[in-house]
């Protein structure tokens, strides 16, 4: 990991006409930045966040409590097999792409015997948005 320091970014805001502006950001915060827009760059991955986003009643998903999940109460998330009949994709490439967007830390994780739910992480999103807009001079 990189020591966390801060460095500036020159960038040109238009609401500040053609002057430069400097945004300080942590070097950190630009490691965890670059992972997150990794996760980002595949279609299948951008569609699992925004299924993830709406939740469970976004596309039909059959009524979790019909499957027999271990535990108490209802999961928040969606599972990987709802991911697989949803995208009609293999069991590995379905938890490759969840397993990236884990990484990133834009989703959790809820294990239930062999269930695995996943679930949005909405603070680390919009803590991820917030971070672009500053590199933007926003």
């Amino acid at each position: 990991m990189l020591p966390s320091h801060t460095v500036y970014v020159n960038t040109k805001s238009p609401s500040v006409g053609v002057k430069e502006v400097q945004v300080a950001v942590e070097t950190a915060d630009v490691t965890q930045l670059a992972q997150i827009a990794k996760a980002l760059s595949d279609p299948i991955r951008l569609t699992m966040l925004g299924v993830l986003a709406q939740g469970r009643d976004c596309c039909e998903l059959p009524d979790i409590c019909t499957r027999n999940v271990p535990g108490s109460g209802i999961p928040a998330g969606i599972c990987v097999c709802e991911f697989q009949e949803q995208f009609g994709l293999g069991q590995s490439r379905t938890s490759y792409h969840l397993r990236v967007l884990k990484e990133a830390g834009l989703v959790t994780e809820e294990t239930r015997g062999k269930w695995t739910f996943y679930e949005l992480d909405r603070e680390t999103f919009a803590s991820a948005l917030q971070a672009l807009q500053g590199l933007a001079g926003q």
